[in-house]
This record gives C-alpha cells, sequence and structure tokens, in this order.
C-alpha cells in the first residue's frame, strides 16, 4: 500500500511539473534569443549597414571586390547564425524527448492506480449503509467504515483529475515537440541556400579576378560594354532599331549566323534570344521544346546553381540553334545579376544566351523577317521575326544576315 501511494505521488509531482515546463522553455527562449541578438545578430546589421553604404560607392574594381567580401563575411554570419538556432532547437527537442517520457511514466501509473481504484468500489458497488451497520463488530467500527467509503470516493475523483490533467499536458508537450521538428526542418532547409549563397558569392569573386586580372581598366572597360550591350538591348525590345524587311520565312529555315569571337559589346560568340508576346518579353523556356542543354549559367558548368530551364509549356518550339545547346545566362534575375557585377548594371535579363552544336540560326516559326541594328558606341546587329497570324514576335542579337 505504502509503494504504491509513493508511486501515486511521484506520478502526481511530474505531472504538475510538467504543467510549467512551457513557461520554464519560453523563458529559456527569450534569453537565448537575447544573447544571439547581442553578439551575432548586431555584427549582421552592423554588416548590413556596410552592404549598403558600399553598394553606394563609386564602382571601381577595389570596391566591387570590397563589396563582394563584405556579402561573402555577412552571408557567413547568417550560416552562422542558423547553425546557432539549429543547436537550439535541436536541444529543446531533445529535452521534451525527455519530459514526455517522464510524463509518460507518470501517466502509465497513475492509470494503474486509477484501474485500481475502480476495481475495488465495483467490487463493493452493492454495500449499503444497511450492510455496513450489520458487517460492523461496534458504533466506532461503523463510523470508520463510513468514513472510509467517503475518503475512498474522493481519493478517486482525485486520481481521475490527476489522469486528466497528465493527459492533457501529455498531448500538449506532444504537440510542442511536432512543432519545433517542423521548425528544425525549416532551418535545416534555410541553411542549405545560405551555403549555396555563400558558395556562389565565393565562385563570383573568383571568377571576377580571373577575368579583370584584378586591373581596374580591364574592368571598366568590362562595365562600358556591359553598359551600352544593354542600352542597346533595350533599345531593340522598344523597336527603336534600324530595321528592312527581308520577307517572308518558314519554321526551320535558316535565317541567320552567330558572329564568331568578339563582336559589337560582346566578348565571344553567342545568341541573345528574346521572345516578346504583344510588346512584353516572355521566358523563351515557356515556349521551347525539351532539349539535351548544358547549363553554364551558374558558378560553373553543371554545378546545379544555374538558372531555371523549367516552365510549364505548350508551344513546343524547335530551338533556333541545334542541340546540344549551351546555355549562359537564362531568363529573369539570374544567377549572374544575383552574384555578380552585373547585377550593377542591370536587374533582369530579358531573353536567354546560348550557343549550339553550329553557328546556324534558324527561324522558330513562319513569319515575316527584318534585319536590323541599334547603335551605342557601335552597332550592334539582329534579326526579327514576327510570327504569322500571332502577336508573337521572337529576335535574334549578335548575329549576321
Amino acid at each position: 500500500m505504502i509503494k504504491k501511494i509513493i508511486l501515486s505521488i511521484f506520478a502526481i509531482t511530474i505531472a504538475l511539473s510538467v504543467f510549467f515546463y512551457a513557461d520554464i522553455l519560453s523563458i529559456a527562449q527569450e534569453q537565448t534569443q537575447e544573447q544571439t541578438k547581442g553578439d551575432l545578430q548586431k555584427k549582421i546589421e552592423e554588416y548590413e549597414n556596410k552592404l549598403t553604404e558600399l553598394r553606394d560607392q563609386k564602382n571601381t574594381l577595389s570596391s566591387q571586390i570590397q563589396y563582394m567580401d563584405t556579402q561573402i563575411y555577412l552571408t557567413g554570419l547568417r550560416v552562422e547564425e542558423t547553425n546557432a538556432k539549429i543547436e537550439k532547437t535541436e536541444y529543446e527537442i531533445g529535452k521534451l524527448d525527455d519530459w514526455i517520457g517522464d510524463l509518460d511514466v507518470s501517466l502509465d501509473e497513475l492509470s494503474k492506480t486509477m484501474i485500481e481504484r475502480i476495481t475495488a468500489s465495483y467490487k463493493n458497488r452493492k454495500a449499503s449503509v444497511i450492510d455496513i451497520v450489520f458487517d460492523s463488530t461496534s458504533a466506532s467500527d461503523i463510523v470508520n467504515k463510513l468514513k472510509y467509503y467517503e475518503v475512498a470516493r474522493e481519493s478517486n475523483k482525485k486520481v481521475l483529475l490527476e489522469v486528466q490533467e497528465a493527459k492533457s499536458n501529455y498531448e500538449e508537450q506532444k504537440e510542442l515537440r511536432e512543432k519545433k521538428k517542423k521548425e528544425l526542418d525549416t532551418l535545416h532547409k534555410t541553411l542549405i541556400v545560405q551555403e549555396e549563397d555563400l558558395k556562389n558569392q565565393q565562385d563570383a569573386k573568383r571568377r571576377l579576378l580571373e577575368t579583370t586580372q584584378n586591373d581596374e581598366q580591364t574592368y571598366q572597360q568590362l562595365l562600358a560594354q556591359a553598359r551600352a550591350e544593354y542600352a542597346a538591348i533595350q533599345g531593340i525590345v522598344a523597336g527603336a532599331g534600324t530595321e528592312t524587311k527581308i520577307g517572308d520565312v518558314t519554321k526551320g529555315e535558316r535565317i541567320a549566323s552567330i558572329i564568331s569571337g568578339a563582336s559589337c559589346n560582346s566578348s565571344g560568340g553567342h545568341l541573345h534570344f528574346i521572345v516578346q508576346e504583344g510588346g512584353s518579353t516572355q521566358n523563351p523556356f515557356s515556349y521551347l521544346k525539351s532539349v539535351d542543354l548544358k547549363n553554364c549559367s551558374g558558378s560553373s558548368c553543371g554545378s546545379g546553381d544555374g538558372d531555371s530551364t523549367f516552365t510549364d509549356n505548350s508551344y513546343n518550339w524547335d530551338w533556333p540553334l541545334n542541340p546540344t545547346i549551351e546555355m549562359n545566362q537564362g531568363y529573369g534575375e539570374t544567377w549572374a545579376v544575383r552574384n555578380t557585377w552585373v547585377g550593377r548594371i542591370y536587374n533582369f535579363h530579358n531573353g536567354i544566351d546560348i550557343t549550339g552544336s553550329s553557328y546556324d540560326v534558324s527561324a522558330v516559326s513562319d513569319g515575316t523577317l527584318y534585319k536590323g541594328s541599334y547603335s551605342v558606341g557601335c552597332a550592334l546587329s539582329y534579326m526579327k521575326l514576327v510570327h504569322k497570324d500571332s502577336n508573337t514576335t521572337t529576335l535574334y542579337l549578335h548575329v549576321n544576315y
């Protein structure tokens, strides 16, 4: 009997202590968050402000490298912060596992006690006051037995409440643990993205130094070339180029060839392919069929961090170049925009830069062909195809007719 009482007291103690666990955990979380704010978060805020200041400085090679170094350090701090949050969340899940295990024991003991009480009450369910009187040997015995039955009923009620409370706390702690596990999963995904960003930024700095050979004049030439090309492309898309009608062409017909090597505002031979629908540029991958493609738009060819090539399409066009296609920059907010100096020139790439197995360029649809050029220091040549029975236009830049 004494052993049962001790077990019952032990179970009640655990049940009551778990009741306050959520508040204790919340206080610990607030203290940890304040500590994190005091070091990592302050550093992050400091370098975010520094990055903003550097962005507004004159665009020199040294300022660009300083900007990249600051960006790399800032991303490293964010990785460190996320790792700290992961460690804290894993610790909290471990403590919850311990509490839930203890509460499980408590609930088992309380349940056993409750079953024993119910069994005893069931055995004595037919006892009445008359039975108690006749079964007693004295008036004192009668009083004691009546008191016992009353105490037993009250005790049973108390144990029932304790079981209900322990079960409620048990479920609450399990829900809290599941919430923490979801938070942990989100943190791990965030860490993967941050580590990928850090790698991209380091690769972008390496490529810049390789391209410029750490020479300021070379860097300024790259900037000037990119600005001129961007201005020319914007003018062509706006319809401001000088154009001459060639005539009607059919789908798959050769319409031009890529200029080999460097040309106006281009350091190497490639096709800048643009799709316009009603005057607005569209993602070419929404129109082109699946094809063998080598993605070199990220930190390196096939690195996995390159620009997206997937969209749900219903047009299924043949490509303007023969496969295998090599893509050097995709559509939209590209890897280059996010991670290299070209992000200082433009923030959205309105076409795709590609090469193929030959320099021949083919029409992706029946339509009317125009030869054009747009001058910004030099004449950027292009072909324009107005698609037949459609409000679609395709542009083919850095080509000869």
